[in-house]
C-alpha cells in the first residue's frame, strides 16, 4: 500500500470512528473532524413528500446539492458502509407540522413512525473546509471550536410542490485580499455548495446583526476581515417551517453525517 493509500484508509477510518461515538451518544459540531472527507446534511421525510422535495431540491441546487437517496423505509447509504443514519450523526431534530418537537441524539424511535421514510443526504460545506486550511486560510468557527454560524435570508427559493422557503446561507469571516481565493477554492466543490452566494453587506441578504445567527454560533470577526456567505443544507428545514411539513427528520445545524467519501470525489 502506497503512501496515499494508507492516507485515505486512515481518513476513512476516522470518518468511522467518530460516527461511531456518535452512535454512542457524543453530541458535537462536526466541523473539522475527519479532516478530508465530506460531510453531509440530512432530512428525511414520510413517501408522500418525498417526490415534492426531490423536485425542491432540483429546483434549488445551489442550496440543495443532493449526493445520495435512499430507498424507502431504510437508513442505510453508500456513501458510508455499515453506517445507520438513525444513530450516526450527533444530534437530530423531529419536525411536527413545521415545528421543532424535539432534539435528540438517537432518531431511531422517530423513525419508526413511519415505514416509508425517504432519507435525503446533502452537500455540506464543512466539506470544502480542508481546502481552505491547506491553502492558510482560517476557518473561524473551528479555530474557536464553536459551530458555524448560519442565517436565514430574504431570498426565496424556488417553490416545488407543497413546499416553499427562503434559503439558509452559512457564514466565514474571510481576509479581504483572500476573499477571491476562498471563493476559488470553494468554487471546485460544486456538489457542496460550491462558491460563496454572497460577499459582504449582510443587509441585502436580510441579515441586521451578525452576532446574532439564526442557527450556530456567532464568531468574531477581525479588522480587515469581510464576512463570506455560502448556501446552506438547513435550506430544506427552512422549507419545513415555511411549507408546515407534517413529519419530518433533519440533522441539527451544524451536526453533520460523516461519510466514507473524500472531499476530492467532488473537486472538479
Amino acid at each position: 500500500m502506497n503512501a496515499f493509500d494508507r492516507a485515505r484508509q486512515s481518513a476513512i477510518a476516522a470518518a468511522r470512528e467518530a460516527r461511531g461515538t456518535y452512535r454512542n451518544g457524543l453530541v458535537s459540531p462536526t466541523a473539522g473532524i475527519a479532516p478530508g472527507m465530506t460531510q453531509a446534511n440530512l432530512i428525511a421525510l414520510p413517501r408522500d413528500w418525498a417526490y415534492d422535495f426531490l423536485l425542491y431540491a432540483q429546483r434549488n441546487p445551489k442550496a440543495c446539492p443532493i449526493l445520495d437517496v435512499s430507498d424507502a423505509g431504510s437508513p442505510i447509504t453508500l456513501l458510508a458502509e455499515g453506517a445507520d443514519l438513525r444513530t450516526d450523526i450527533p444530534m437530530y431534530r423531529i419536525w411536527r407540522d413545521g415545528t421543532l418537537a424535539e432534539e435528540v441524539s438517537d432518531a431511531t424511535q422517530a423513525w419508526a413512525e413511519h415505514d416509508d421514510m425517504v432519507a435525503f443526504l446533502i452537500g455540506c460545506s464543512f466539506t470544502f473546509e480542508t481546502p481552505l486550511q491547506e491553502a492558510g486560510i482560517e476557518v473561524r468557527h473551528i479555530t474557536e471550536g464553536c459551530n458555524v454560524p448560519m442565517y436565514r435570508t430574504n431570498r426565496a427559493c424556488r417553490p416545488a410542490g407543497r413546499l416553499q422557503g427562503e434559503m439558509v446561507v452559512s457564514m466565514r469571516p474571510i481576509p479581504a485580499d483572500r476573499v477571491a481565493e476562498a471563493s476559488s477554492i470553494s468554487g471546485r466543490y460544486p456538489s457542496v455548495h460550491g462558491a460563496p452566494v454572497h460577499i459582504g453587506e449582510p443587509g441585502r441578504l436580510g441579515i441586521n446583526d451578525l452576532s446574532r445567527p439564526d442557527f450556530g454560533d456567532a464568531v468574531s470577526i477581525k479588522p480587515g476581515e469581510v464576512p463570506v456567505f455560502w448556501a446552506c443544507g438547513v435550506t430544506p428545514q427552512a422549507a419545513v417551517m415555511a411549507s408546515g411539513v407534517p413529519f419530518a427528520i433533519t440533522h441539527s445545524p451544524g451536526h453533520m453525517f460523516i461519510t466514507d467519501v473524500p472531499d476530492s470525489t467532488y473537486h472538479v
